[in-house]
């Protein structure tokens, strides 16, 4: 209780929520006052009436007052919020942001209940192992075994696994749809067979650049895999139309493909596929021994989208303007390193390519003219790139900024009859254009390097 001749003015406080628990009885304590929340309780006895309090509370020995009375009744501090008393499907989400590396590296040590949600099927899913040399055989069966419901596999440039592991992924994992090994050379035959056999609902195999793949993988797939969508058979040197011609009458749903420089690939494979597979929207033979004969039937892909002829060493002129005519829907033109590519044929190109938005026409037989048709006749053209084109002046760069409407990227690359002043000068009146010339690239790099942060390092100029 406090003395009422000096607690008079302080404010009455609330009772205190804790019971209030006598201190432990002990001998010299029996029958001494206790202090509990201002009043006098005696141990082991009764609390003293109003008359035995006011005599306690005298003038001389009256207690002071707290400086604040009401610290004694004050609430205990929130309890620090804790993430794992978020739901798990939150917990969740926010782990799906994270990388394979940062789940299993990181995020999986920090406690148990973490491990158990970073093991949780849905980041098993789809999987990116690619540039990893510490996947091998066993490691791919423990994931296999763990997690059968992988859709989607990269192992790319991971050198130490073999058929083997590739095998067992394939049995164990029949729902896989999308199977990626790029530069794996030391694969064969074995793993392309194993997984076209268990995996019959496969839609996209990108295997380039393996030394050992042959015919043998491509029946296998074309023969099982009817739902094949996606191909990518590029620096394949073994691969030859006996295989492609299979998978073109098998895989009849086929969107896209792309083979390079597989020299056995010839005009009956481009054939086969303009002839089996009219779904086709993006279509790619880079460097292959493909001719005018077989590329005129693309013509009859009327959903093309996408072309890539470079450097197809016998492709006239007629045949691409007769494919740009008669397919509608082409957004995406590829002509790179073919010399034969002259101004009439980009003209035609320029009138009849309705959607075209993208033309690649480095190191092509063309000139200002060029470049004058695309910005006078077409109104859907956003990327051109002329690179290495020696003929092309200031005149032409000029002109296609001026008068094309559309035009968002230009590429100089190496055009060494255009003066760098007229970039230069061209960048300040089109800031809508991206004007691409070594110089013009540097400064755009050393700018994104400055806004990152970077600071060049003075004292070791100087010095």
């Amino acid at each position: 209780m406090v003395c009422k001749r000096k607690g008079a003015g302080v404010p009455a406080c609330t009772p205190c929520k804790q019971p209030l628990c006598p201190p432990p009885s002990s001998p010299t304590s029996e029958g001494a006052p206790t202090e509990a929340g201002g009043d006098v309780v005696r141990v082991g006895g009764t609390a003293p009436s109003s008359s035995q309090q006011q005599r306690e509370c005298g003038d001389a020995d009256c207690r002071e007052p707290p400086e604040n009375p009401c610290d004694c009744h004050r609430e205990p501090p929130p309890e620090t919020p804790d993430i794992n008393q978020l739901p798990p499907s939150i917990l969740l989400k926010i782990f799906s942001n994270l990388s394979l590396d940062e789940r299993c590296l990181s995020a999986s040590l920090v406690c148990k209940y973490w491990r158990d949600l970073c093991l949780d099927f849905q980041f098993w899913k789809q999987l990116d192992l690619s540039s990893r040399q510490q996947v091998t055989d066993e490691l791919l069966e423990k994931i296999a075994s763990r997690s059968q419901n992988i859709i989607e596999i990269n192992i790319s440039d991971c050198r130490s696994m073999s058929d083997t592991g590739v095998c067992v992924l394939a049995f164990k994992c029949p729902g896989l749809l999308r199977y990626t090994a790029y530069r794996c050379k030391q694969l064969s035959d074995t793993s392309i067979i194993a997984v076209a056999s268990h995996c019959p609902l496969l839609q996209k195999v990108h295997v380039g650049n393996q030394d050992k793949l042959t015919d043998e993988g491509l029946k296998q797939l074309g023969s099982k895999c009817r739902e094949l969508k996606d191909i990518h058979f590029g620096q394949c040197y073994k691969i030859s139309d006996e295989g492609m011609i299979v998978i073109a009458k098998g895989c009849l749903k086929l969107q896209r493909i792309y083979m390079q420089e597989n020299k056995l690939v010839t005009d009956q494979s481009v054939k086969a596929f303009a002839e089996h597979c009219p779904e086709l929207q993006y279509v790619g033979f880079m460097g292959c021994s493909v001719t005018s004969k077989g590329v005129i039937h693309l013509t009859k892909l009327r959903n093309l989208s996408s072309l890539d002829l470079r450097h197809i060493t016998e492709l006239d002129n007629e045949t691409v303007m007769e494919i740009v005519k008669r397919c509608k829907n082409l957004s995406s033109l590829n002509l790179c390193l073919n010399w034969i590519i002259n101004d009439r044929c980009v003209e035609v190109i320029a009138k009849e390519g309705q959607n075209l938005k993208e033309l690649y026409l480095v190191s092509c037989k063309i000139t200002d003219y060029a470049l004058i048709a695309i910005g006078r006749y077409s109104m859907t053209i956003e990327t051109v790139d002329v690179g290495w084109c020696k003929e092309i002046t200031d005149q032409g760069a000029t002109l296609i900024a001026q008068s094309s409407k559309s035009l968002r990227y230009l590429g100089l690359m190496r055009c060494d009859k255009v003066n760098e002043v007229t970039v230069e000068q061209l960048v300040q009146q089109y800031p809508h254009i991206t004007f691409s010339t070594v110089l013009q690239d540097c400064k755009r790099t050393l700018e994104r390097a400055y806004q990152m942060g970077w600071t060049p390092n003075m004292s070791a100029a100087s010095s």
